[in-house]
């Protein structure tokens, strides 16, 4: 038997390739529903909402028409509705879904707007007020709804590294030193000086360079991490990582 004569086995190797990808969440849904792979596919949702609603306010719609159209994209989602064009030659996870975004918007407007929210299936919960306070922080400047969706996206990735690390720095007793050196990631912080904070911590000031050179280098460790879950195996990963940056950077 050869393996595409084999579902199960092709179904595992696929699994297997994209193991270290979003899209390995995609395709086991799509493959067939268990409980680890509604879950999976759910914290992804939870994960990227903000970069989808920013979006669609982008689009001209109002915070509640934004709420409730995020809301029920997520439903059809959940619901394996666009799994078939899944394709992990596309490369970019965040591609296929704003692609998937664009095609459920456009069929909305083709139904003269018509939104059956939530159809008894389970929403993805967050504060309505804090999305639109999020929204309203964004740059004022006209970028396109695509610009502000991937800025938001890096942003999002930013994020998950920066809770990563945190949490990797708790379990090793150094909350403080977390709280204290966190803002020197991306350069020099406009706060205390080195002096002043390697002071607090209880340090020499070289030792607390060090330090920071250190926790640096794991942060950039674990956003490269985060990124290369966006995207397939074979792409290029830097690459995608130099295109957010400079999307964050304008």
């Amino acid at each position: 038997m050869t393996p595409s004569d084999d579902p199960a086995a092709d179904v595992e190797a696929r699994a297997g390739l994209f193991a270290t990808t979003h899209w390995s969440v995609v395709l086991a849904a799509g493959e067939g529903s268990t409980p680890a792979s509604a879950q999976a596919l759910e914290r992804l949702c939870r994960t990227y909402w903000y970069p989808l609603y920013a979006f669609v306010r982008r689009q001209g719609h109002d915070p509640h028409e934004a709420e409730d159209l995020t809301q029920e994209f997520f439903v059809r989602l959940l619901a394996k509705e666009y799994f078939r064009r899944a394709d992990p030659a596309l490369g970019r996870f965040r591609n296929f879904l704003l692609a998937c975004l664009k095609h459920f918007l456009s069929e909305q407007r083709r139904h003269a707007g018509r939104l059956k929210r939530g159809g008894g299936q389970t929403l993805i919960s967050w504060d309505s007020q804090t999305a639109e306070e999020r929204y309203q922080s964004e740059p004022a400047d006209p970028i396109t709804p695509e610009k502000v969706y991937d800025r938001r996206w890096a942003l999002t990735l930013l994020e998950k590294a920066l809770t990563r690390l945190g949490d990797e720095l708790s379990s090793a007793g150094k909350q403080e030193v977390f709280a204290q050196l966190k803002d020197y990631l991306w350069g020099e912080s406009s706060g205390a000086g080195y002096a002043e904070v390697a002071g607090r911590l209880g340090m020499s000031e070289g030792a607390l360079k060090v330090a920071v050179h250190r926790l640096r280098r794991r942060y950039r460790e674990l956003l490269r991490e985060e990124v290369a879950h966006t995207v397939a195996p074979g792409q290029d990963v830097d690459e995608e990582l130099r295109y957010l940056i400079g999307v964050i950077r304008g």
